[in-house]
């Protein structure tokens, strides 16, 4: 592990476009930082106490392959000025990242598509004790692939179940921390039922068999949202679909699926995403990784419960030389539409809000 303080390399102040009232510009890049580690390909992103934290994956392959020399993705942590604080060397492709404040720690999976584990990091604890490495139990995990998205649902750890082999499978685990040991338990499954949520569609409100391939991303949606606030989404990236889990891992829980389209691809047509994220205040930063060289922050005023997607052409399922781009999610049809003028090639997002008084409440939870 290295820890580094130094300014950001190249955290330009270009203009590269507006739209909506929305400005970007390159927050961070990838190069040489401080301490001589080289840096690129940023992928997962998320914030905690006023800071960034990116995960590079330094073209480390998904079963953790090493690019040449190089075997280890590297986390670095950023002041929202652009500054690199911190940074952590995490041996494998570090592909899903995020924060859990409530335990002042960072969660981080690599290696999406096989020889998977976790990995715990406390910025703020001493110096030798601030990186964990975590073994899952049962290991490999019983869905064949690895892991890939992290977040924090009630309290608890929620893991993509990636690249399975076995479809009828766990699409998220449960994580639970023990010593050095990752326990992982089901939560749902890749044909598990769900109730189509598309109310554009004549299938709205029946009940389908899920045959998810692709357990990408995840979220937790935030209040603010006009629908499905509160509840857990996993994104099957190359079917197109997401999945809102309501009381997700409890007895009561409930399952939408929304089906998603765009100009991406001809009518009727499936759409792939990546990251989704929500606007939760009218001022803040929608920070976003190209997967190549940059990290990008976009601000002006936001409409909050706005879910922007980074559409994805090309996936597990569908190879594609299409750029990605980004789109606001309507939460009731599932089309994504262009954020027009905005033209980064985004794959990880996340959304940080401005001042407290533009924070929105609870808003109707109906499916």
């Amino acid at each position: 592990m290295g820890v580094v303080a130094a300014p950001s390399i190249a955290a330009a102040d270009a203009d590269h476009g507006q739209s909506m009232g929305l400005t970007t510009t390159v927050f961070a890049a990838g190069g040489i930082i401080p301490g001589g580690k080289v840096i690129s390909k940023p992928d997962d992103i998320t914030s905690m106490d006023g800071s960034i934290f990116v995960s590079w994956q330094n073209g480390v392959g998904p079963n953790g392959e090493p690019a040449g020399s190089v075997t280890e993705s590297t986390v670095v942590q950023y002041a929202t000025s652009g500054r690199i604080l911190k940074s952590w060397q995490l041996t494998g492709r570090c592909d899903g990242l995020t924060a859990d404040p409530q335990h002042d720690r960072l969660i981080a999976t690599v290696n999406e598509d096989s020889n998977s584990s976790l990995y715990v990091i406390r910025p703020e604890a001493e110096r030798g004790s601030q990186l964990i490495h975590y073994t899952y139990i049962p290991n490999p995990p019983v869905h064949g692939g690895g892991t890939d998205a992290a977040h924090i649902y009630r309290g608890q750890i929620f893991i993509s179940a990636s690249n399975p082999s076995d479809t009828s499978q766990p699409a998220v685990y449960r994580a639970t921390l023990s010593a050095t040991t990752a326990t992982l338990t089901p939560v749902f499954f890749d044909n598990s039922t769900a109730t189509v949520a598309n109310k554009n569609s004549s299938a709205y409100g029946t009940r389908v068999a899920l045959g998810l391939t692709d357990p990408d991303s995840n979220f937790v949606v935030p209040p603010s949202s006009p629908r499905f606030a509160g509840d857990f989404i996993l994104d099957s990236q190359g079917d197109g679909q997401q999945i809102y889990a309501h009381d997700a891992g409890t007895a009561s829980q409930r399952l939408f699926v929304l089906n998603l389209s765009s100009e991406a691809g001809p009518a009727g047509a499936s759409t792939s995403v990546d990251d989704t994220v929500w606007a939760t205040s009218r001022r803040g930063t929608l920070y976003a990784t190209d997967g190549s060289t940059d990290v990008f922050a976009i601000r002006g005023r936001f409409d909050p419960g706005t879910a922007f997607s980074a559409v994805s052409p090309s996936n597990a399922n569908t190879p594609s030389t299409q750029p990605n781009w980004l789109g606001t999610l309507d939460l009731n049809s599932g089309v994504i539409t262009r954020v027009p003028g905005v033209t980064i090639q985004p794959k990880g997002l996340v959304f940080v809000p401005g001042s407290d008084e533009d924070q929105q409440g609870d808003s109707d939870n109906s499916q």
